[in-house]
């Protein structure tokens, strides 16, 4: 049981991960969770209205499945093979964090300023937070995962620029926004 409590090395999670991603390649699959939106979408109906859900999502299945397995996979990982691990943060990092008011940095595994009680700015940051990832996934041709995963291993110029993209907004974020807003 060890095993599966204990964080594996980042050399098994990265084998695992080129494996698939080989088999994807193999199977003429990309893998992204953005695209599921898309096939949901198309599954209730949106493309009665909109050209862009009207596809054939039954081709995307085993992305819908694979969507479900991770759900039920992290359920399965934080009630059962779980030990409430909390991830070590750099002293400097939590220093920081605890400058801008982040007092749980260090000691709890999300930050409870944010998730621990839903008050109307927590909610707001939320959504713009959940809005602008949602905006950008489709403006960028899928999610950080996709492209740094997928379209990486898969040799496209495009998700190389958008994961350059990511790390840029997400520096900017952290040094530059993040400040501000708290």
């Amino acid at each position: 049981m060890e095993v599966l409590l204990d964080p594996w090395p980042w050399y098994v999670g990265g084998a695992l991960v080129a494996i698939i991603m080989l088999m994807l390649i193999i199977l003429g699959k990309s893998f992204g969770f953005s695209s599921n939106f898309r096939t949901l979408c198309s599954v209730f109906g949106a493309g009665n209205n909109c050209d862009f859900f009207k596809f054939d999502w039954k081709a995307q299945r085993w992305n819908l499945l694979f969507l479900v397995g991770a759900i039920i996979g992290g359920f399965i990982a934080v009630h059962y093979l779980s030990n409430n691990q909390i991830p070590e943060i750099n002293e400097s990092t939590v220093s920081r964090l605890h400058e801008l008011g982040f007092k749980s940095a260090g000691k709890a595994y999300v930050p409870s300023e944010i998730f621990g009680q839903l008050t109307t700015k927590n909610l707001l940051i939320l959504s713009v937070g959940g809005l602008l990832i949602g905006f950008g996934t489709r403006y960028a041709g899928g999610c950080t995962s996709g492209h740094a995963i997928s379209g990486l291993s898969d040799f496209q110029l495009p998700s190389l620029i958008a994961v350059i993209g990511f790390f840029i907004g997400g520096l900017l974020m952290v040094h530059v926004l993040f400040p501000l807003i708290f």
